[in-house]
């Protein structure tokens, strides 16, 4: 069963950046969209941002200006590059890939933005 395999979370400084990045376990799938999504503390899961596989991008509000999200179709691998991190981006972030046969989820990775 494949699952989806993220990294690069951490506590980092307000203002400072991160990378993240979530690939499949194997190989074999071509995800039709592939994105981030986030929850904090007693807030619902909100989008931050997505990539379809003709490289077309969405943010949310949460992530514009700030966040970029990128993939390498080769490597069947997305990435997250924050930047200008603030306090209320501390979240879990989760990784979403989905195609017509599966809708799959990783395990999340937390992120702390603290001085």
């Amino acid at each position: 069963q494949v699952r989806l395999v993220e990294s690069g979370g951490g506590l980092v400084q307000p203002g400072g950046s991160l990378r993240l990045s979530c690939a499949p376990s194997r190989s074999g799938f071509s995800f039709n969209f592939m994105g981030w999504y986030r929850q904090a503390p007693g807030k619902q899961r909100e989008l931050v941002a997505g990539v379809r596989n003709g490289g077309s991008t969405n943010y949310g509000d949460c992530a514009k200006g700030r966040f970029t999200i990128s993939r390498d179709n080769a490597k069947n691998t997305v990435y997250l590059q924050m930047n200008s991190l603030k306090p209320e981006d501390t979240a879990v972030y989760y990784c979403n890939a989905r195609d017509f046969l599966n809708n799959l989820w990783g395990q999340g990775t937390q992120v702390t933005v603290s001085s």
